[in-house]
């Protein structure tokens, strides 16, 4: 299979195959994230804590031995500051779930996008063709649909504030990714960036006088599906992506997410698709192609 080929503003660069199979796997098990995060049924920094504390202890050994000799200065500066925005997008997310509906904090939290291509725009001059745009806008009318009946009751809670916050710091993880990714293997960018969000979350379960022991199977359960398979196998995989997708492309591609979310709660979590969720559905799948087919 040949490589898929996308144009930038100085020359043509080859994409491989493997890095868009690699996107859709991570897509699929960050999708499983709210699933695993309900089960549990703990605060939000506590959950995002353990996301982060379990693919440390399997990362950690692992890089130890793999270790470059020499760490670029630059790339590990941005490593590190990707997993405090990252560590701060998942206390942020999980903990609008707990004071706003799932709705809302879905829609607000998939504002990344937007914030991922204005600062890939503004910040790194990066120029994005019109088809991407356009991809982009279809994608979030989408997410929109999809929210349906809920957005009528809308209302600018504590809860939907930190769902746009958490947005904010997703869209900055995601565009430090890929100038990190530039210079680091995905094994160092994740390791060290992990590291870092244990560090805060722990602070923040610290402060926050949150219990992190003591839980019932289910729960733990729960929080080793969302440390080994949205987060370790997810992001390994999207970070890989990241290595030689744009971020921009990646970003909108990842809106995906709450639409695999939906199909997977019906079995899991009893729940049943409704109308604006199959049109939005469509909407972001479209907007998903749209991106991801710019023409050379």
């Amino acid at each position: 299979m040949q490589a898929v080929q996308i144009s930038t503003n100085q020359n043509r660069v080859e994409i491989p195959w493997r890095a868009y199979v690699a996107l859709a796997i991570g897509i699929v098990c960050i999708a499983l994230s709210a699933i695993w995060v309900k089960w549990a049924a703990v605060p939000g920094p506590v959950s995002a804590f353990y996301r982060m504390l379990i693919p440390a202890a399997i990362l950690l050994p692992w890089w130890f031995a793999k270790r470059p000799k020499h760490l670029p200065k630059q790339a590990t500066r941005l490593s590190l500051l990707g997993g405090v925005f990252f560590a701060f997008d998942l206390a942020l997310w999980n903990s609008a779930i707990l004071l706003t509906s799932a709705a809302n904090s879905t829609l607000f939290a998939n504002n990344a996008p937007l914030w991922v291509g204005l600062g890939a725009w503004l910040i790194f001059r990066e120029r994005l063709p019109q088809r991407f745009w356009w991809g982009m806008a279809i994608a979030l009318i989408g997410v929109v649909v999809i929210m349906g009946e809920n957005l009528q009751q809308l209302t600018m809670s504590q809860g939907d504030l930190l769902a746009i916050s958490a947005g904010g710091f997703y869209a900055a993880y995601l565009l430090t990714t890929q100038r990190a990714r530039a210079e680091l293997d995905t094994l160092t960018f994740m390791t060290l960036g992990i590291v870092v969000s244990v560090v805060i979350l722990g602070l923040m379960c610290l402060i926050g006088g949150y219990s992190i022991i003591g839980f019932s199977p289910q729960t733990w359960w729960s929080l080793m599906g969302l440390g080994l398979v949205s987060h370790l196998g997810g992001w390994l995989a999207i970070n890989y992506a990241l290595g030689h997708i744009k971020a921009a492309t990646a970003s909108v591609s990842l809106l995906g997410q709450p639409v695999l979310t939906a199909l997977i709660s019906i079995p899991l979590l009893n729940e049943s698709l409704n109308i604006f969720q199959i049109i939005g559905g469509s909407l972001v799948i479209g907007g998903i192609w749209l991106v991801n087919t710019q023409k050379a």
